[in-house]
């Protein structure tokens, strides 16, 4: 494979991706698991933003992963794998509408970090194609934690 980028620069750039796809599925699985199970006077609006956010983190899983097999390796794709990439941690018992924001907040704000931490090495690259995935992603994130903070304030 000769893409102008080394074997070993790939590596490391689909082993950043591996996790923000990590991170992207367990967020997926989250918001569609709140979107499922949110109560309260806040029902509709929030059955329906977390509908949008989980149906667009539906389609990144494939950019990322598709991002991942153009370098030339291949894309985590189970639980297991998932479980051990991703920073953001599963949900226990019964939340509330608030802690259900709380916690899509941080699952947002967790997806920024980790594809803003992949800038170094895909700029020493020069892996274009993968920065403006990462601009992308961040884009989208860092509006969907804005939008979940604003129903935090009093």
């Amino acid at each position: 494979m000769d893409i102008g980028i080394s074997k070993k620069d790939r590596e490391k750039i689909a082993d950043g991706l591996s996790h923000l796809l990590a991170d992207s599925f367990t967020l997926y699985l989250k918001t569609h698991n709140f979107h499922w199970n949110v109560t309260g006077p806040m029902f509709n609006t929030l059955h329906v933003m977390f509908m949008d956010q989980y149906t667009e983190l539906w389609n990144a899983l494939d950019m990322i992963a598709e991002r991942i097999r153009a370098l030339g390796v291949a894309a985590p794709g189970t639980y297991r794998e998932f479980a051990k990439l991703t920073v953001i941690k599963e949900s226990e018992g019964s939340l509330s509408a608030t802690e259900m924001i709380e916690q899509l907040v941080a699952g947002q704000e967790a997806v920024v970090k980790t594809a803003r931490s992949m800038f170094p090495i895909v700029d020493k690259a020069g892996d274009e194609p993968t920065a403006d995935l990462l601009t992308q992603r961040m884009q989208i994130h860092e509006k969907n934690a804005w939008m979940l903070r604003s129903l935090l304030e009093k």
